[in-house]
């Protein structure tokens, strides 16, 4: 009987939420990082690195527009980004990728290098995923074994689904406006899909995380991540900042959920 009583303090412990001093150090996997053309006349790949440090990124999933500025980092340091494959040459393509047989060709060529870890960050919503190019890049993805990053509403992510039950996704900002229980319905019901919290400010209010996120998150620890989306280089200086805010609230989550939203669950599908 005393021994069961002595372990009590461990288990709390390790339930409890973490510390604020433990917290600030708390390293971050963030997967949803653009360096695209108009960063590069303003940070060289060596200046986005010394901002990842001052914010604890330890570890980024990066796609680009176009994607050499993916590559200038990769080059840099290879062991600390994971490369995505955007499927825009420029982001002109953006409103039109899906129909567009050449941009498949581009997708194809690119993925030759073998480095890539997902297709994505792309634009799509209901009614776009029925087309030739969609259903092969499906096809690729599994062939491959790379996520789709989808920026996309539930409509087309449950499209996705449909044409290819074996898909992997990431789901880009959760949905942009989703709530917590439209998100949680989804993750209940297909276990290829994950989520990243890219540009969501609405999980904490006054500081104070919602306890409908917090439901969420104590419910799929394992399928929830970070990410900032630097899509206007504006976004960079921003970076630590942003990611201090998002510290706030995991430290309001017990240890180990926090751990794994801010990297571990990226760390385990994402790493080399």
């Amino acid at each position: 009987m005393p021994g069961r009583w002595l372990a009590l303090p461990l288990v709390f412990l390790l339930l409890s939420p973490i510390p604020a001093h433990t917290q600030q150090a708390l390293p971050i996997f963030d997967t949803h990082i653009h360096y695209s053309q108009p960063d590069w006349a303003t940070y060289t790949p060596e200046d986005i690195l010394k901002i990842l440090d001052r914010a604890g990124v330890r570890r980024a999933l990066v796609s680009s527009t176009p994607d050499d500025g993916t590559l200038k980092l990769y080059d840099k340091a290879p062991a600390r980004i994971a490369p995505e494959l955007r499927p825009y040459r420029t982001r002109g393509d953006m409103g039109s990728w899906y129909r567009d047989p050449a941009l498949l060709a581009y997708v194809e060529e690119r993925l030759k290098r073998g480095i890539y870890k997902g297709i994505g960050e792309f634009h799509l919503f209901g009614g776009q995923t029925d087309t030739p190019v969609i259903r092969r890049l499906a096809e690729l993805a599994v062939e491959k074994n790379l996520f789709l990053h989808a920026h996309s509403d539930a409509a087309a992510v449950e499209e996705l689904f449909a044409l290819n039950p074996r898909v992997k996704i990431l789901w880009a900002h959760a949905g942009m406006t989703s709530d917590p229980g439209s998100i949680g319905t989804l993750l209940d019901r297909y276990p290829n899909l994950w989520a990243e919290l890219a540009i969501r400010t609405d999980m904490a209010s006054g500081g104070t995380l919602d306890p409908a996120w917090r439901a969420l998150f104590l419910r799929h620890p394992d399928r929830i991540m970070l990410g900032t989306d630097t899509w206007t280089t504006s976004r960079w200086e921003a970076l630590p900042a942003y990611l201090e805010e998002m510290r706030a609230w995991l430290r309001q989550l017990p240890r180990e959920v926090a751990e794994k939203i801010a990297f571990r669950n990226a760390e385990r599908l994402f790493g080399p």
